[in-house]
């Protein structure tokens, strides 16, 4: 069973995923599109909370500074 911590940030980083592949599907960014596709994958292979987190906080940040590229 994972741990509800995970589970929580999973989901959250998921829809952050989400939401950036839309965008680099819409305007043909493909950094966009892949770094969306790596926040909703890599959950499934951390196990970690803390890992979780900086992972994702890390990929959002990426995304955060090529967003209008």
């Amino acid at each position: 069973m994972p741990d509800p911590t995970s589970l929580f940030l999973s989901v959250v980083f998921g829809v952050i995923g989400l939401v950036a592949f839309r965008h680099g599907k819409r305007e043909s960014n493909i950094l966009c599109l892949l770094l969306g596709i790596a926040l909703m994958v890599y959950p499934y292979f951390v196990n970690s909370p803390l890992a979780t987190l900086a992972i994702g906080a890390g990929l959002t940040t990426v995304i955060w500074n090529i967003w209008d590229r």
